[in-house]
C-alpha cells in the first residue's frame, strides 16, 4: 500500500488556496462561508495540519464541490487506468477515516469511485451535501454500516447497495467490526 500523506497534504494546501483565490476570497470569507475558523483555515492552506473529513466537506460545501474534487488537482485529461498504486489514499487523522480514491476525478467524466474503511464504532457526519442532489451509490463490503441521509436511517450489510441522491446531511457509522465500502458519485 502506498502511503501519501505528505504528498496528499501538500496537494490539498494547494489547491484550498487556489480555491479561494480564485474566487478573490479572504481566510475571513472563507470562514464566514464554510464555518470553519480563520486559524485552521490558514494552518490548512500552509500544510501544519490534515483536514479532518467533516472540514474538508465543510470546505468542498463552500465551494460546492465533492471532497474528492476538492481533493484533487485540476488535469487536463485522464489516465483509462488508474493502477492500485496510483491511486490516492487519505486518512482522517481525527477518525482514522481511511479513503483510496480508486477512480479519482478528472475533467470530462463526471463520476468517481472512492473505498472508504471505517474502524469499529467510527462515525462521520456530513451536515450539508457539497452539491445538492449529488447521486451515491455506496456498495458495502465488508462489516456493518448504519448510514443516516436526511433523518433515515438504512443498516447495510455486505452485498448491500445504498443508492440516494444527496439534499441534506449525512452520517456514516461502522459496525462492531468496522466496514470497507465503495461509493459511486454521479
Amino acid at each position: 500500500m502506498r502511503n501519501d500523506d505528505d504528498t496528499i497534504d501538500r496537494r490539498i494546501a494547494l489547491r484550498l488556496k487556489g480555491l479561494r483565490s480564485e474566487r478573490g476570497w479572504s481566510l475571513e470569507d472563507l470562514a464566514a462561508r464554510s464555518g470553519v475558523s480563520r486559524a485552521t483555515l490558514s494552518r490548512l492552506e500552509n500544510a501544519e495540519v490534515s483536514g479532518t473529513a467533516s472540514v474538508l466537506g465543510k470546505l468542498g460545501t463552500a465551494y460546492g464541490l465533492t471532497v474528492s474534487r476538492l481533493m484533487h488537482l485540476v488535469e487536463e485529461g485522464f489516465a483509462p487506468v488508474v493502477k492500485r498504486a496510483d491511486q490516492p489514499v487519505w486518512q482522517d487523522p481525527e477518525t482514522g477515516f481511511h479513503r483510496r480514491s480508486i477512480s479519482p476525478p478528472a475533467q470530462g467524466l463526471a463520476g468517481e469511485v472512492i473505498e472508504g474503511t471505517l474502524k469499529p464504532g467510527a462515525h462521520i457526519a456530513y451536515e450539508t451535501p457539497p452539491r445538492p442532489g449529488l447521486e451515491h451509490h455506496l456498495v458495502l463490503l465488508d462489516g456493518a454500516m448504519t448510514l443516516v441521509t436526511e433523518g433515515r436511517t438504512h443498516q447495510l450489510e455486505p452485498g448491500d447497495c445504498l443508492r440516494y441522491q444527496l439534499f441534506g446531511g449525512n452520517a456514516f457509522t461502522a459496525g462492531k467490526k468496522g466496514a470497507r465500502y465503495l461509493i459511486f458519485m454521479v
